[in-house]
């Protein structure tokens, strides 16, 4: 796969979505519509970032796909969206509520409208309804998680893009901020400066409507045990009692902890994960030395063993049963502090699905992007535990973000 020269990738210029790409995918979305619904007559499309992915830009509005046309309408800004996206001018229309639209349709508003659930509030359908009188409403949700499991040649180029900034920072850039006295929000802002000046969009979304996360964490010690409301192994106890991310800044790394990093990375949206850990001071001296290493390697092998098994055709409930059917019990409290899944799919946001979980059907299947990521939680000590984000290719996954890497002891 190619992948963007670094001049023109730091360019001041737009990086546009390609128009082959949008039309791809729309071309795409009526197929697979039509697949599971030959009757469907409408689709409204309002989360921003599924708006990115069919029109390439982020607006106040609604993305309406029928199977003879597509328009974007939008209420803020109509200017903007016609600077970003490269559809025809055509597509794009100003509405100043949903009268406008409603009007353009008139009687061929259908009775079944498909709506993606996941992200469509009560206050905005009452809104909709207004002048989409409809019958019934269906779920877009299973079909944008369909198309957006499966990524492009150039969707794979901002992915790698992305992992080879991850790889530089989280596992080259890290040592010389690690000394005594650094605060774990610091820490995690000096971190997240460094990938933004390397071309890092600076922002980690998550797929619920609540979602929110700019940099990822930094854990010192325990504090990478207290669980926080996102179903994520890692925790903080946040920068404060109403955000529960970044970290404290006020809890100050000492000699004897574990830094725990699970920094997030994207470029012009794609996210890639990853986690590394850290040791700083003098290991050897631990008491917990044995306790840290056996469950470090062990989180290794897990990685290992789960990425044997995402090769094209695997069944994703499947690969979490088989290595989970040998788990150490030991570790049976503690592993993912709490959660029941090996890794999961990740693109526009962090927490894309599929998920390696118990029961889950779908197949692994080529040009898929996940992150695989066993850890465990060792109580009054810390989290230890690994993360790398895949791209699937024909004969099993390659890895974007640099691979595994020993537990790097910091003195």
């Amino acid at each position: 796969m190619a992948i963007l020269e670094h001049d023109a990738f730091m360019s001041d210029e737009l990086r546009r979505v390609p128009l082959k790409e949008l039309t791809n995918r729309l071309d795409s979305f009526r197929r697979v519509m039509t697949e599971r619904d030959p009757a469907w007559k409408m689709a409204v499309i309002t989360d921003k970032i599924d708006m990115y992915y069919f029109a390439g830009t982020m607006q106040d509005g609604a993305f309406i796909i029928r199977p003879e046309d597509a328009i974007l309408w939008v209420r803020r800004s109509l200017a903007r969206a016609k600077n970003e996206s490269l559809l025809p001018e055509s597509m794009l229309r100003r509405m100043h509520s949903f009268r406008q639209p409603a009007e353009f349709y008139g009687k061929d508003i259908p009775s079944v409208i498909y709506l993606d659930n996941k992200h469509t509030s009560l206050e905005w359908l009452g809104f909709f309804q207004k002048y989409f009188p409809m019958k019934q409403q269906r779920d877009l949700t299973p079909v944008l998680a369909q198309l957006r499991s499966i990524k492009s040649d150039y969707e794979l180029e901002l992915l790698t893009r992305a992992g080879r900034i991850h790889e530089q920072v989280l596992i080259h850039d890290v040592a010389p901020f690690l000394h005594e006295g650094i605060s774990e929000a610091e820490l995690a802002v000096r971190l997240y400066l460094k990938m933004l000046l390397l071309g890092s969009h600076g922002v980690a979304r998550t797929n619920r409507p609540t979602g929110e996360d700019v940099i990822g964490l930094a854990s010192f010690g325990k504090s990478a045990l207290v669980r926080t409301a996102f179903d994520g192994p890692g925790g903080t106890g946040g920068t404060c009692v109403a955000v529960q991310s970044i970290g404290s800044a006020f809890r100050l790394l000492k000699r004897g902890r574990l830094v725990y990093l699970d920094i997030s990375c994207g470029v012009d949206g794609y996210n890639t994960d990853k986690t590394v850990v850290y040791y700083y001071g003098d290991l050897n001296r631990d008491p917990d030395r044995e306790k840290i290493l056996k469950a470090y390697a062990y989180c290794l092998a897990l990685e290992k063993e789960t990425v044997s098994l995402l090769k094209p055709g695997a069944v994703f409930g499947d690969v979490y049963d088989t290595v989970m059917a040998h788990f150490d019990p030991a570790y049976e409290p503690y592993f993912m502090n709490g959660g029941r899944f090996l890794g999961h799919s990740i693109g526009l946001v962090m927490d894309e699905t599929p998920v390696i979980t118990h029961g889950v059907k779908d197949m692994v299947k080529e040009n898929m992007v996940l992150a695989v990521e066993p850890k465990i939680g060792l109580p009054g000590i810390g989290m230890v535990g690994t993360e790398n984000t895949y791209f699937i290719g024909k004969d099993g996954p390659i890895c974007l973000t640099g691979g595994p890497v020993p537990l790097a002891v910091i003195k």
